[in-house]
């Protein structure tokens, strides 16, 4: 099993049975990003389930379809996930987002990477 994946958009790596999805600077998501970035994700994980980390600090902008394909299809073999944003951005916001695109798991944001990963570790 490769435990490192890379393609214009993200670098997956796992470590410490925690998949980690860092987005990389300035990326746009539309629908065929998305699908691509679950594909890959998928293919790394080999049919088996994983907790994630998330760091979505890097993504400039994403469009409702690519939000709705992530929500729903991006949670297939996650059995939680942890966002990682910027500290400028609203929680709430963050939150909202959560709240209107209803995935299927456990989901939180953080600001802070090793909260993050603290919460991963305890779930």
């Amino acid at each position: 099993m490769s435990f490192f994946k890379e393609n214009e958009y993200a670098t997956y790596h796992i470590q410490d049975s925690i998949l980690y999805i860092v987005y990389k600077s300035e990326v746009s998501i539309d629908l065929q990003a998305a699908i691509r970035i679950v594909e890959d994700r998928l293919r790394l994980q080999e049919g088996l389930a994983y907790k994630v980390l998330c760091d979505v600090r890097g993504i400039y902008e994403m469009d409702k379809p690519a939000r709705d394909y992530l929500a729903i299809e991006g949670s297939i073999l996650v059995t939680v996930v942890a966002y990682v944003i910027e500290p400028t951005i609203s929680k709430a916001l963050s939150a909202f987002y959560l709240r209107i695109s209803s995935p299927p798991i456990p989901s939180r944001v953080f600001s802070d990477i090793e909260a993050a990963k603290l919460f991963l570790l305890t779930k």
